[in-house]
């Protein structure tokens, strides 16, 4: 990584009263600097509306506009029409949201905007529950997983909605995954994806240290082991068809990347071992469906 260049586009201050360890403030400082400062920031109800700093403060230099947490789709787009009316279409519109706002109750908004395909991108900085309420199960809860509403007792029974995929069946533009694990390639697909006209979807792993039950120093290890034991792989998808992997995954056993969080602290030797055939399958599916790796 060019530190040097890091620092000259620098759009996030300090000061953010983000958790130690957070994979969604990382996630963010690297984000804007890919898109770059001519950006406005749409964020629905999620840790960043916390992050970012009480009114009238914010530790962001774009401006940024909250919104309801099921409204960011429409917000966005009502914003990037009144910027084309007035011939900013330089400005990149980008909405921020989790994965509450972005899998579940966002997910009507979003579809919309981009069944409409609003040129807009939509970034999903992903620590797979609710973590600003409590650590609530999502839809982006893996199996098997410990929250507040899915105990030890009675973990989550259901795999994690694939939301990539969902947006490659709207045959939006762009859609792609990325993990603060690897800033380099997070940065390239915003630089990218502000060059795209049309609706973008960047689906973002970031780690959640009280979520994950993890110490706050493993964040950026956790999100680059999810991606080599396949756990999360790394990819684009163009044009609704195109399926390209960015990163190969070295093959480490999923089992590595679960003793690693106390959320999976519960599960069984069998209940990791149909995890690990799981991400294996999901892995050679989106495999069969891959042009070529980059």
């Amino acid at each position: 990584m060019n530190l040097e260049k890091t620092n000259e586009e620098e759009l996030m201050c300090s000061g953010h009263v983000a958790c130690q360890g957070c994979g969604g403030a990382l996630a963010m400082r690297h984000a804007l600097q890919g898109f770059g400062a001519k950006t406005m920031v749409v964020i629905p109800a999620c840790c960043w509306t916390i992050i970012a700093g009480a009114f009238p403060c914010s530790i962001l230099k774009t401006p940024v506009l909250h919104t309801a947490f099921a409204g960011a789709g429409a917000t966005a787009a009502g914003l990037r029409a009144s910027l084309d009316m007035r011939g900013r279409e330089d400005i990149n519109v980008l909405v921020w949201a989790g994965d509450g706002g972005t899998f579940d109750i966002g997910l009507q908004s979003l579809s919309g905007a981009v069944e409409r395909n609003e040129n807009v991108t939509f970034a999903c900085y992903d620590n797979e529950a609710y973590m600003n309420t409590g650590v609530q199960r999502s839809s982006a809860t893996p199996l098997g997983a410990w929250t507040m509403t899915t105990p030890e007792g009675f973990p989550k029974e259901n795999p994690k909605k694939n939301i990539v995929q969902i947006m490659a069946a709207h045959k939006i533009p762009y859609a792609a995954t990325a993990s603060v694990g690897f800033l380099d390639d997070l940065r390239a697909k915003f630089e990218k994806a502000g060059k795209i006209k049309g609706s973008k979807l960047i689906h973002i792993l970031a780690p959640c240290p009280p979520g994950w039950k993890h110490s706050s120093d493993l964040t950026a290890r956790l999100a680059r082991l999810a991606v080599h034991c396949k756990a999360f792989p790394v990819y684009e998808v163009f044009d609704g068809e195109k399926h390209v992997i960015n990163i190969e995954p070295d093959g480490k056993p999923v089992k590595q990347y679960l003793s690693m969080q106390g959320r999976f602290s519960h599960l069984t030797d069998q209940q990791i071992a149909d995890i690990q055939t799981r991400v294996d399958h999901d892995w050679e599916q989106l495999r069969q469906k891959t042009v070529r790796s980059a």
